[in-house]
């Protein structure tokens, strides 16, 4: 794989992403430009980038990864994950829209939620900032362990050489340019992944011989591979199984970094065409990275360990194509990680900056300043995240799913709940962080019986009845805050 073919894609395209990166710089000259870029996304960029950050490395490398070692179990990821983007574009995305335009303004998630509820004391602001840091440093060493997975396959470097400069690539069209640069880098790499994984498994099933003795082929890898009810081993899935695959749906209301670009698609209006946009890429993105899983086990006799599976992408890439073309496809595979550790980054550096630093330690920094604050930001989170994914054995599905677990539970009711329930109040909303959050953080270390339930789900439902019972015991909201809702739902 060291072959000059396929390094050059690879270069050019590295490039090319420095280059956006250097054209959206001098065009932040405010936080808002820096952190939201204006609320100026059109439809395409928003759904492209919107769908490309959310699937991240993961639907090339994780999602594959565990269809090969489970067969078509996968498929109850991928049903949770299509239903969970559809209901998000749906019933979240224009409400959330209008909302924060309403609510001050709000360019980050924890300003719409301090705008919505007047937080006056700077508690839910300040939970929430928490909890996105806590969250976004699992979920972006995801993404690093899956780019340093990457150049190791490639360039052959040693996994920390590889870690070490996939970070810095990432930081530095990040910190130059914000969110303009990632959303447009990010509707680049969402194009450049679907046509990859649309061409890889065409090119398998062609190696094959066709859909008939690709599929023939694979119903002899072992009893149950192919049956949506049992495991990849031929035993019968149970009903929380299942449901603990499906619920990986609910996490979608709550991911900072795909609500972002609901908040700054340029109008409202947008939202409906974009929705079609992100489900056919959606849907086909998904079927596909499950089917590359399965047609993984044909051309591998010896089946690879959990780790390593995740490399199965790469693997049928170096088999079925020359390395040119080998090249342009690996490429994908950077795209997909870069496109959601880019996005991350951001977020959490929205958080830091504008929520905690400019809010509550320096009220009066100027737009410049807090520019350079939110780059230095992005620099230090990407290295306390780098040092997470030191360790190779690493899963890129294990640190996702525990991320996504997180912000689904932490945020994803409140989120729901303040756009749709109008007597919801702001201790409400505290306690719906803080109980979706910890009943996520505590349950992933417990194993047996009930504990072996994806921790999203006792964290959503914990979420959940935790805003209702305190908004219920709380006094109604004041005048100006049921005012502003109904302003936002009209």
């Amino acid at each position: 794989m060291e072959n000059l073919s396929v390094i050059i894609p690879f270069i050019i395209y590295l490039l090319f992403m420095l280059a956006v990166g250097s054209h959206f710089y001098k065009k932040n000259e405010s936080l808002s430009d820096y952190l939201i870029g204006d609320r100026q996304l059109n439809k395409w960029v928003a759904a492209l980038s919107a769908q490309a950050s959310d699937m991240s490395g993961w639907l090339l490398l994780g999602l594959p990864g565990y269809a090969y070692l489970q067969g078509m179990e996968a498929v109850w990821i991928a049903l949770g994950l299509a239903a969970g983007t559809y209901l998000n574009w749906r019933f979240v995305a224009c409400r959330l829209r209008r909302y924060t335009e309403i609510a001050g303004n709000a360019i980050t998630l924890p300003d719409y939620f301090a705008n919505r509820f007047h937080d006056t004391n700077r508690l839910l602001r300040t939970l929430s900032s928490v909890f996105i840091l806590l969250f976004f440093l699992i979920y972006t060493a995801s993404g690093f362990v899956a780019g340093a997975k990457l150049f190791e396959a490639v360039f052959g470097l040693p996994y920390h050489s590889a870690l070490i400069i996939g970070v810095m690539v990432i930081i530095s069209y990040t910190a130059l340019g914000g969110f303009m640069a990632v959303s447009w880098t990010d509707f680049f790499q969402g194009i450049i992944m679907f046509f990859a994984i649309i061409a890889l498994p065409l090119l398998a099933v062609h190696a094959t011989g066709g859909f008939a003795e690709s599929t023939a082929a694979m119903r002899q890898i072992a009893p149950g591979y192919l049956d949506l009810f049992s495991t990849g081993k031929g035993e019968p899935l149970t009903v929380m199984a299942i449901a603990s695959l499906a619920a990986w749906g609910l996490g979608y209301f709550g991911q900072p970094h795909i609500l972002a670009r609901f908040m700054a698609i340029r109008s409202a209006t947008e939202i409906k065409p974009a929705r079609k946009i992100a489900m056919v890429w959606v849907v086909i993105s998904l079927v596909c990275a499950v089917v590359i899983g399965l047609l993984g086990r044909i051309y591998l006799p010896e089946t690879l360990g959990d780790a390593d599976s995740e490399k199965i992408f790469m693997i049928l890439v170096d088999q079925l194509t020359h390395p040119m073309v080998g090249g342009i496809l690996l490429a994908a595979v950077l795209a997909a990680i870069m496109s959601t550790a880019d996005s991350q980054l951001l977020v959490t550096s929205s958080a830091l900056t504008e929520d905690l630093y400019h809010v509550i330690i320096r009220p009066q920094a100027s737009e410049k300043e807090l520019v350079w604050v939110s780059r230095g930001t992005v620099v230090g989170v990407a290295m306390i995240a780098c040092t997470i994914a030191l360790k190779p054995e690493s899963s890129v599905l294990g640190l996702v799913a525990y991320a996504w677990a997180g912000f689904g539970a932490t945020f994803g009711p409140l989120v729901v709940m303040s756009l749709y329930w109008k007597r919801m109040t702001c201790n409400g909303a505290i306690a719906g962080i803080i109980g979706g959050g910890i009943t996520v953080l505590v349950w992933k270390p417990l194993e047996g019986g009930w504990f072996d339930l994806y921790e999203i789900v006792p964290g959503f439902v914990v979420s959940v009845c935790l805003i209702t019972l305190f908004s219920l015991l709380d006094r109604k909201p004041e005048d100006p805050v049921l005012e502003a809702f109904d302003a936002a739902r009209n």
